[in-house]
């Protein structure tokens, strides 16, 4: 089954593969199936018996390393919020530990395989999309950069590049991870998009290069949120499917808007010339 996500800011395919099917079987035709993939997802249920799981993802990888040796491998470990926090520790950690062992003795070192704990009552799931999508974008240290550049002058505690319609985000500056942060981000989008229908508006096909607004504000849309968690939220529409969001700390953050508006505004003219450029 194939599920072609249409209104992304990344034009790819999802293709739901059913793990007790052997693809590699003679009977199938592997060109047709793997080329032009960027990444497989190998979805582990935590609560089952995993070892008969591991053994068919070295298999995969193995089989595929060599033919495709540009895929990229995640492993989401599943269902693993009903587990008590050492022994979600410890699953996790086995199940590293047994595929890594069994590809390494099978002469593969430092194979493109992450590991992600995942649930379906928390945003895990995207965290772990955004991390398989962030292995296959060429751009992403670009990406990185500059989102470092925005983070450092508008002193944000953290900062994504997210698209909109699947909540992945693209990429984020280069502080560590921050899930509460994203979590936020990700409520927030809940939000903006429950009021979107409400508040739509028609966007310009095109911008003159040379006829930049003076209020930069009426370019794309934009929303701040103060005193959520004790944090300032500031979205800002980059394109028709991606925003900036910055999650802050800083007190004077909304006497300050003006310099993170031109801040952001510059951003967003650098990296939608990266976007053609790409």
């Amino acid at each position: 089954m194939a599920e072609l996500l249409d209104r992304s800011f990344m034009d790819f395919q999802v293709w739901d593969m059913p793990g007790q099917i052997d693809y590699l079987d003679g009977s199938f035709d592997m060109e047709t199936i793997f080329t032009g993939v960027g990444g497989i997802v190998w979805v582990i249920d935590a609560q089952d018996n995993y070892m008969e799981p591991i053994r068919r993802v070295t298999d995969t990888i193995l089989h595929l390393s060599e033919l495709y040796p540009d895929i990229k491998y995640s492993v989401f470990v599943h269902k693993t919020d009903s587990l008590t926090e050492d022994y979600r520790e410890d699953t996790i950690r086995d199940i590293m530990q047994k595929t890594s062992d069994e590809l390494f003795d099978n002469g593969l070192e430092n194979p493109p395989v992450s590991f992600h704990a995942t649930s379906i009552y928390d945003n895990s799931i995207f965290e772990a999309f955004s991390k398989v999508m962030q292995a296959i974008v060429p751009q992403l240290p670009t990406y990185e950069a500059l989102l470092d550049t925005v983070k450092a002058t508008c002193r944000f505690e953290k900062v994504f590049l997210i698209d909109v319609m699947s909540k992945v985000y693209i990429a984020t500056d280069t502080s560590p991870a921050n899930m509460p942060a994203y979590e936020l981000c990700s409520d927030y989008i809940n939000a903006i998009m429950d009021l979107s229908d409400m508040y739509v508006y028609d966007r310009p096909q095109q911008r003159a290069p040379d006829a930049r607004l003076k209020d930069i504000r009426t370019q794309t849309a934009e929303s701040l949120v103060c005193c959520v968690r004790n944090h300032t939220l500031y979205l800002r529409e980059i394109n028709a499917f991606l925003a900036l969001i910055g999650v802050s700390k800083e007190p004077k953050f909304v006497q300050e808007k003006a310099m993170v508006d031109f801040n952001v505004q510059t951003f967003q003219d650098t990296i939608l010339q990266v976007f053609e450029r790409s």
